[in-house]
């Protein structure tokens, strides 16, 4: 009985908690479609900045003011930026994108708190209200801080529930959740709905920081993934409707406490940090998605670049010859962090065929490599290459089995799933074996006295490996495989239409993923000659998964050249930043900057570089035969004269077409002025909103 009631008793503070943060989730996503990954490192954000503001130890103002700054304030005012400079110029964005710079933020702000409050200088910790005080419930003693936890929790459902049902406002947020053209037809405006949300977001985000800060020390990877926890409370919600997402966080905050209470009976894979990832997998699996999910979602228009695989074999040709050259030119922690990029960009160069040619998002790559790791050791700890034979198929299954409930998971959903796989791997699984958790040595591949033990020689082997899987890559786009995995990317539903078996293309993209994956967990775990957890963990960690997989997709989630450039940019940003001192914060926050980039830039460093590259020598070929418009003074060559009075004669193409005038409030600005400056009009626009007219 006295367990039942601590269950009771203290779940009910963690739901509450897990309450308020998922209600803010579901706001932001419900009025802007855009799930926002970064929630749980904006509470940490918030967090930090109320310890800044209140304790002895910082500014050391009153509790209230602080309180009032921080969640009044900042709060809003972040949650404002974050809408008007980067989730405003996601509503035309890939699938992908709009998953992944919200990824970036959360990265970039976990980066930039550490920046601000470097881990090793700043001991926070924030006091709970009230500190001392408590009542007692039968026998257990409630403090008041708990008891603040749950009155904030109700008087958040109730503020809510009084905005959405009782204010102009709060009718316009449901409108734009239930339909967001028509919503604007009727006088809302979506996008000043948008940045409410987003502040109103925030701002519930940082009250969950501020509630759940004392419970633990203040730590930006720790108290992130605590507030991630709420994801799973969300999705019961179906990120639509708030009391069953109050209803998530009941059963999430009970089923923890409860695990903590018989934590000694249960399995080793069932313990306080794995409840909620286990949960947000099932709920997934049994909730049904959002009909938008199946339907709605814009089709990937991301360029494929398509080398041939002559193309291909020069560039392995290259890139073995690079690296083999490599020793001679570099050494200490260059050379250690290009060997890494090696290992990790095979790694990220799983995700090429699963996310860049099938459309198949998954956060998991690094799950799948610290299960080819794992796997290593323990069937050919002395580093036989025969345990290969082990680790290939096994980790292939594993990427199956997980491909096999997810089948009817797309984009957002399937995303949430691989991660909290992910999260289940390193909280569940590599724990359980002993010896893969003390971070064991990993001696390099040997078959008696022939070895792979030098440096310089393993460094060549990794990129004939890499190298390899590139080329294989490439044959299987310009193959039947891969054309019918580009066909379920462009649209599941047409090709199932036409015959093709979607289910099991999914399944065999995963279990390939997979694969490669594998291998590079092993290829890098011996590179470091030692592995462990957090070699493969999602935010800690020398080089963290969530982090990679940004990169990967930055440099070009389609392009084996582009998993390679990501994987080289994640490990040589330290470096940069410890030979150049000046440049040590910029490196630290660089990788999310750059996922945030990728609003401008969606089809990533590579495509950009090549399409400039093309563009470039397009150009000289016209000035060279004097083809270029009329209103290029540049033209040189022979053709140049010939061409301006053909122009005089020929009118040019128009620069807008019929079919891509912008209608309604979906104009840009420069969109505008380019039909203003064909049609020599600046009038007669119709707005939906008469108050933006």
């Amino acid at each position: 009985m006295d367990n039942l009631l601590t269950i009771v008793v203290f779940g009910l503070t963690s739901a509450a908690i897990y309450a308020v943060a998922a209600s803010g989730l579901v706001l932001t996503y419900t009025t802007s479609g855009i799930f926002n990954f970064a929630h749980g490192a904006i509470a940490m954000f918030c967090a930090y900045v109320y310890w800044q503001l209140s304790s002895p130890d910082a500014w050391g103002l009153p509790v209230p003011i602080a309180l009032v700054l921080t969640l009044v304030v900042f709060a809003p005012l972040m949650g404002l930026i974050i809408d008007r400079v980067l989730m405003a110029g996601l509503n035309q964005a890939p699938p992908t994108i709009r998953l992944v710079v919200p990824i970036g933020l959360l990265v970039a702000l976990i980066q930039l708190a550490s920046i601000i409050w470097p881990p090793n200088e700043v001991i926070a910790s924030l006091p709970e209200f009230f500190r001392g005080k408590s009542v007692h419930i039968a026998d257990i003693a409630v403090t008041y801080h708990q008891l603040i936890t749950v009155a904030v929790a109700v008087a958040v459902a109730v503020a809510l529930r009084i905005v959405l049902y009782s204010t102009r406002v709060g009718v316009a947020m449901r409108g734009v959740v239930d339909d967001r053209d028509l919503a604007s037809l009727n006088g809302a405006n979506p996008a000043r709905i948008s940045s409410l949300a987003w502040a109103l977001g925030c701002v519930l985000a940082g009250i969950a920081g501020v509630l759940v800060a004392p419970i633990l020390r203040l730590d930006q990877i720790q108290l992130t993934f605590l507030v991630i926890n709420a994801y799973a409370a969300a999705m019961v919600g179906r990120l639509k409707s708030l009391p069953l997402t109050a209803l998530g966080a009941l059963i999430l905050g009970v089923a923890r406490e409860g695990v903590r209470v018989y934590d000694a009976n249960l399995p080793g894979w069932i313990n306080v940090d794995s409840v909620p990832v286990i949960m947000l997998f099932i709920v997934l699996l049994v909730v049904p998605q959002q009909k938008a999910e199946l339907f709605g979602v814009r089709a990937d228009r991301t360029r494929i670049p398509r080398p041939t695989v002559k193309e291909a074999l020069l560039a392995s040709v290259g890139l073995v010859v690079v690296a083999a050259a490599i020793p001679m030119v570099m050494e200490g922690n260059v050379f250690n962090a290009v060997g890494s990029g090696f290992a990790i960009g095979l790694i990220a160069l799983s995700l090429v065929p699963l996310t860049g040619i099938a459309g198949q998002i998954s956060l998991a790559p690094f799950a799948f490599a610290g299960i080819g790791a794992m796997t290593m050791h323990l069937v050919a700890p002395g580093g036989s290459p025969a345990g290969m034979l082990v680790v290939i198929p096994v980790c292939g299954l594993v990427g199956a089995l997980v491909a096999l409930p997810t089948l009817r998971l797309r984009g957002l959903y399937l995303a949430l799933a691989t991660m909290a796989f992910a999260a289940f791997c390193e909280k569940a699984i590599y724990t359980s074996v002993e010896s893969f958790q003390a971070s064991p040595n990993f001696p390099r591949f040997a078959v008696g006295s022939a070895s792979l033990s030098g440096d310089g020689a393993y460094l060549t082997f990794m990129a004939v490996v890499f190298s390899a899987v590139g080329v294989g890559i490439t044959a299987l786009r310009r193959g039947a495989f891969g054309r019918r995995l580009q066909a379920m990317k462009d649209s599941p539903a047409g090709s199932a239409t036409i015959g093709l078996d979607v289910s099991r293309l999914k399944v065999q993209a995963f279990a390939l993923s997979a694969m490669i994956a594998g291998v590079g967990g092993v290829l890098l775990a011996q590179w470091r000659t030692q592995a462990g957890p957090d070699q493969y963990a999602l935010l800690a960690g020398a080089v963290p998964a969530l982090p990679t997989v940004l990169m990967a997709v930055v440099g070009g989630i389609a392009a084996v050249a582009g998993a390679f450039v990501g994987a080289m940019l994640i490990v040589l940003f330290p470096i940069i930043g410890d030979t150049y001192p000046f440049l040590k914060n910029l490196m630290i926050i660089a990788p999310g900057l750059a996922g945030i980039s990728l609003v401008a830039n969606p089809d990533g460093a590579v495509s950009q570089v090549v399409q400039r590259f093309t563009a470039a020598l397009d150009r000289r070929r016209q000035k060279r035969l004097g083809t270029l418009d009329i209103d290029d003074r540049q033209a040189v060559g022979p053709g140049a004269l010939t061409a301006r009075i053909q122009a005089l004669l020929i009118p040019p193409r128009s620069s807008v077409l019929p079919e891509e005038i912008p209608i309604g409030r979906g104009a840009s600005t420069e969109q505008r002025a380019s039909l203003d400056g064909e049609l020599g009009l600046s009038w007669g626009r119709c707005d939906a909103d008469p108050r933006s007219a």
